[in-house]
């Protein structure tokens, strides 16, 4: 018997260059039908690569009807880009086939390492900055933006520890990265946000060192906080959680830096029904329009 979930795939009117300058929400299984029957105005929806990688079954089932409306990011969390191991090509092969799927206008990833050996780690750990981690990364980079044919942007991550043996601060390493790539930036406010309490930093001077011209989307979040070993704040980049007000001033002053950027609202934890998710969207649009009314309204 066939499957009832089959996978149609977009029509080339459904796919662009860009994503729109617009506020877009991660999808999630708990939404499709409601997405599906009523079309929401919205920029665009982002999905984690790995929960698609398969041949069929209700995921590419319903990501391929919703691709067919609207603009679609794939945010991967598997590459490990920064391990200090060859990329896994089953996985690099496995992606292309996804990407050359559903058409997205923006593919992901995470300044981060996953893997150890023939271990895989579930989470993004950091990776000291240095001339070592720098020429590694930016080898898997090119590997990666080779093999599947198309410009990465590259995430800066959440971070609770720092490394002695880091040479670099993190924009700089960033910026470097990327003019040795080519590859864009996804900017995560929330990831700011998290490090400039964890580390003691100033979250506007940490947002004006990045490489603001090559932010291509911007990512905003909610954190949980609990306390590190001497009692001192720690903020843990959940998911879970509204975005918090100081990351949404963050973000209306990096907007005032880079222009409208296309912007997530991500939550993968203690996900809320779709109109609580819809209306938080709908806060980020509202900051875009007042910047960019032309295409927020298209």
């Amino acid at each position: 018997m066939a499957s009832p979930f089959t996978i149609d795939l977009p029509s080339q009117g459904a796919r662009a260059k860009l994503l729109p300058a617009r506020a877009g929400v991660g999808l999630k299984p708990a939404h499709f039908q409601e997405i599906l029957a009523t079309l929401p105005d919205i920029g665009f929806f982002e999905v984690h690569a790995e929960n698609y990688m398969v041949a069929g079954g209700p995921y590419p089932h319903y990501l391929a009807r919703i691709r067919a409306h609207y603009p679609l990011s794939i945010h991967g969390v598997g590459l490990s880009i920064g391990a200090d191991a060859p990329l896994d090509m089953e996985h690099l092969h496995a992606l292309a086939d996804l990407l050359a799927r559903y058409q997205p206008q923006s593919f992901s990833e995470h300044l981060a390492w996953s893997t150890h050996g023939p271990t895989f780690l579930n989470d993004l750990l950091p990776l000291p900055y240095n001339t070592a981690s720098l020429q590694r990364v930016c080898d898997h980079i090119d590997q990666v933006q080779s093999h599947l044919g198309r410009r990465m942007l590259l995430e800066n991550p959440a971070t609770y520890v720092e490394f002695a043996a880091s040479t670099w601060d993190e924009a700089t390493f960033l910026t470097e990265v990327l003019r040795r790539t080519g590859c864009g930036l996804l900017l995560d406010v929330n990831n700011v946000h998290v490090c400039s309490v964890n580390h003691q930093r100033n979250a506007k001077s940490c947002i004006r060192a990045l490489p603001l011209h090559a932010v291509e989307e911007i990512h905003l979040a909610g954190f949980a906080q609990t306390q590190d070993g001497h009692g001192d704040p720690l903020l843990i980049d959940s998911h879970g959680a509204p975005v918090a007000q100081a990351v949404w001033d963050l973000y209306a002053f990096t907007l005032s830096l880079t222009g409208a950027r296309p912007t997530l609202i991500e939550r993968d934890n203690n996900v809320p029904a779709w109109p609580v998710l819809l209306a938080e969207a709908s806060l980020a649009e509202q900051a875009l329009r007042a910047l960019n009314p032309e295409e927020v309204a298209a």
